[in-house]
């Protein structure tokens, strides 16, 4: 699938023709460079290496730096492999959010938001031991019984219980493309992505 990789803006709202507001989401997408162009005969298949944000030389490796030589551009903190282009594209090429259209549907992909050490009842969802009755005053958002007694002796992998919660790579399909604001590189999807504000996404057709 075809895409580019950007960068969360934030949340916004736009009115459609009716008058109803419609919370969206501004990507700043690309320009992005081709850094590689993977073919059948190398490669064993054909894709497009896009390359996003410009980072100083000094936060960059030698190895690094000579392969964003090789493309005629400054070396970039995200690089991600896309398939599907239906143009061609050469080295060092610049693909910008003109590959979108206003009205089609994309699918976005992030980390999503850390959340840090959480217990059961937030990370899960669950009710608590009790229902808050019987007077148990110190038990209400503890998971409970997690064994199952003498046989089979232990807790079955994949227990809900309390643990590390976020930071997963989420990805939000059928977005549709609200607006593409070509001369500042800004593309606006209906509804929310994941991510903090500035991380980095990856819109795919």
């Amino acid at each position: 699938m075809s895409g580019l990789i950007g960068r969360k803006i934030g949340m916004t709202s736009l009115f459609d023709e009716n008058g109803k507001n419609i919370p969206c989401t501004v990507i700043e997408a690309g320009p992005c460079v081709v850094t590689q162009v993977r073919t059948i005969e190398v490669d064993g298949y054909e894709a497009l290496q896009l390359g996003f944000d410009d980072k100083t030389e000094k936060h960059a490796t030698k190895a690094d730096l000579g392969h964003f030589k090789k493309a005629g551009t400054s070396a970039k903190r995200k690089v991600v492999e896309f398939q599907g282009f239906e143009s061609d594209f050469k080295l060092g090429d610049n693909v910008t959010v003109g590959v979108f259209s206003e009205g089609e549907f994309v699918d976005v992909q992030g980390v999503s938001k850390g959340k840090g050490f959480q217990g059961v009842v937030k990370r899960h969802g669950f009710g608590g031991v009790g229902q808050a009755t019987h007077g148990q005053h110190n038990r209400l958002r503890a998971p409970g019984s997690v064994g199952a007694s003498s046989y089979p002796s232990r807790v079955f992998k994949g227990m809900r219980m309390a643990g590390r919660m976020g930071g997963d790579n989420v990805k939000v399909q059928n977005l549709r493309v609200l607006k593409v604001v070509a001369e500042k590189n800004l593309l606006v999807v209906k509804g929310a992505i994941p991510g903090c504000k500035n991380s980095y996404v990856i819109i795919q057709k």
